[in-house]
């Protein structure tokens, strides 16, 4: 009795390691892991708050390029 236990768990800890596997390269196909700016804004900046201003000022960086832009 006790084999068929170990057996019942073999089977078990495979079925659901497989299925982390597949979820995790279904993740990295899709492009789940390539925020790489997020990694670096998260060691640039301590605080929130520093970051929403970082995040403010590239925004109003970008507004500026808009209106800069003039087709002819």
């Amino acid at each position: 009795m006790d084999s068929w236990v170990i057996a019942m768990m073999l089977g078990a800890s495979i079925f659901l390691g497989g299925i982390a596997l597949a979820a995790f390269l279904w993740g990295i196909k899709n492009g789940q892991f390539d925020d790489e700016t997020k990694m670096m804004n998260q060691v640039q900046y301590d605080d929130e708050s520093e970051l929403n201003d970082a995040a403010n000022q590239q925004r109003k960086q970008e507004a500026a390029r808009k209106k800069e832009y003039k087709p002819e």
